[in-house]
């Protein structure tokens, strides 16, 4: 996911525009070259730094969170989360202005609302994946604990 989601953004850097962009789905989505010194919505643009630091850490934390990984829909989950942040801390950690102090370049344009890249893709589907495993893994130990509980209800009930 690394590997793609800076191969788009080196695409972008040479093709886009950060005037221009380019209608896909009409004004919904299309390409425009951005550079966000923030986080999402650009919030924190002040303190670049600091999100480096936490993007750094919040990697280390995905890696180990990776590697004990029980299950699978938890490792595809982390694995995209980890892709997204990586490749997003690659930027913060490279990309001008500075060491540390780079702007994340993005460049797919959704309506007025933002604009991101694939590393925010891959951070969405992430977190999608993680959302849809707990909520099924919750739904299947309560489908089970009612099953239980009915069963002792009945054994108690023939009584």
């Amino acid at each position: 996911m690394v590997l793609i989601d800076q191969a788009s953004k080196a695409a972008a850097l040479s093709e886009l525009s950060e005037t221009d962009r380019i209608p896909l789905l009409g004004d919904v989505l299309g390409p425009q070259l951005a550079f966000n010194p923030g986080a999402i919505l650009g919030l924190g643009s002040g303190a670049t730094w600091l999100l480096t630091l936490l993007g750094v850490a919040a990697t280390v934390v995905l890696f180990i969170a990776a590697l004990r990984a029980r299950t699978e829909w938890w490792a595809a989950g982390i694995g995209f989360i980890l892709g997204g942040a990586l490749g997003n801390v690659i930027d913060r950690l490279l990309a001008p202005p500075g060491f540390g102090r780079g702007y994340v370049t993005d460049f797919l344009a959704y309506g007025n609302w933002f604009i991101g890249n694939l590393a925010d893709v891959a951070l969405g589907i992430g977190v999608l994946i993680l959302a849809i495993g707990v909520w099924g893994s919750h739904r299947a130990t309560t489908r089970s604990d009612a099953s239980a509980h009915l069963g002792s209800n009945s054994s108690v009930g023939g009584l």
